[in-house]
């Protein structure tokens, strides 16, 4: 099940509802960490408590199925979306906060694309017209994300768009949205926007046979070059096919420079799953489909390394990571495995530090899907990830 981009695998089903085993094993992997020292949250009373390692608590969404959701790196505030509904929640008690708005009006629905630099919530909303089998795209903000409430419009250049991927950015003022043309053969864009301003810089038309949605685009936004980094599978992620492309294309002029990925294994990589890029380093990871491994790659050098996922050879298609998330005061990545060691415990978080090394497993997850990647808060140690159920999130600490 390795398909999609970002979360947006999960919207596929909320644009719907509007319009009516292991290879050959290698080496034992290592502990999972759990009563390690973990990070000091408020708990249920206010209080300051720490956390070892492992999983907290879980939230289940007001009004069903999540599409979309991101937390503040910055607070202590988060925000999901759901059909019915934009909720606020706390990340450190799971406690859903706010709900908007109180009655969905007809033939609406939402998704979140994600929380920018500023605790800015951008929210898509779905509006189907009388008489009409496709839905509007409306853009909201939240500002800050934690006011329960749409505050402002976001009009990007291009009408008639669905924002596949925004950032992720919560540092610098300009946020990277990669964006298909909906009415024009889904024709793929990339722009950046300061979207507290509602301001935009230069939209730059990508080539549709390299960036068109069944070659799986995955981007990443570099905040200190002013770069986006993508990977993709240029044949579709065909069996031993080609290797993936990685791209750098600078947001300023649209200049690209790209270079051929690692290609290992019998049935070759595949599709790439998922993309996060460090921008205190240059370092960006990737996963791919067909043989459970991670990849790791310095943007300057264009050279890099990999490391096959624990319990699998690289055979192991089923047993492929998905999304993953950068945690720049660390160094980590943190990456989903959906079948962790077989399924024999569950889905886990592998966190690899950026030479490949795999520091930890946390272990115990259900992941609903595990393509959207997990969001993070650094300073904490924490973060969360989509499921068990498609209504629920589930708090972590590595």
């Amino acid at each position: 099940m390795s398909r999609g981009s970002g979360v947006k695998i999960v919207y596929a089903c909320a644009v719907a509802a509007i319009l009516v085993g292991c290879g050959s094993a290698s080496a034992p992997p290592p502990l999972s960490r759990t009563g390690a020292a973990g990070a000091f949250i408020r708990g249920a009373n206010g209080a300051l408590a720490q956390h070892g390692v492992g999983l907290g608590v879980v939230l289940t969404s007001k009004h069903g199925q999540i599409y979309g959701f991101d937390v503040d790196r910055n607070g202590n505030g988060g925000v999901l979306a759901t059909v019915a509904d934009v909720e606020t929640f706390d990340q450190d008690t799971g406690q859903i906060l706010k709900t908007y708005p109180s009655k969905t009006p007809p033939r609406t629905s939402y998704a979140a694309d994600g929380i920018v630099t500023g605790n800015i919530g951008l929210i898509t909303r779905y509006v189907q017209p009388k008489g009409s089998l496709y839905a509007k795209r409306h853009f909201n903000v939240m500002n800050p994300a934690t006011k329960g409430k749409f505050t402002g419009k976001w009009t990007p250049p291009i009408k008639n768009i669905e924002v596949e991927t925004a950032g992720p950015n919560q540092v610098s003022d300009t946020t990277a949205f990669f964006a298909i043309e909906l009415k024009n053969q889904d024709v793929p864009d990339l722009f950046t926007s300061n979207v507290a301003k509602n301001t935009f810089g230069k939209v730059i038309h990508l080539d549709p046979n390299t960036f068109g949605l069944g070659n799986t685009p995955q981007f990443a936004q570099d905040t200190t070059t002013n770069q986006e980094v993508a990977a993709v599978s240029p044949d579709g992620g065909r069996v031993g096919g080609a290797a993936p492309l990685n791209v750098v294309i600078d947001l300023k002029t649209g200049k690209q420079k790209q270079w051929s990925g690692f290609n290992n294994g019998y049935f070759h990589a595949g599709y790439v799953n998922g993309i996060a890029v460090d921008s205190t380093t240059g370092i960006f990871a990737t996963t791919t489909e067909l043989n459970a491994q991670v990849e790791f790659y310095n943007i300057a050098t264009q050279t890099g390394t990999f490391a096959q996922f624990p319990c699998t050879g690289s055979t192991s298609q089923s047993n492929s990571g998905a999304g993953i998330a950068n945690d720049p005061v660390n160094g980590l990545f943190l990456v989903t495995d959906p079948f962790y060691c077989n399924g024999s415990q569950g889905s886990a978080l592998l966190v690899y530090d950026e030479q490949g090394n795999l520091v930890e497993t946390i272990t115990g997850f259900k992941f609903a899907i595990a393509e959207p990647a997990p969001v993070i808060v650094p300073s904490k140690r924490m973060g969360w990830a989509f499921g068990p159920q498609f209504s629920q999130l589930q708090q972590f600490f590595y």
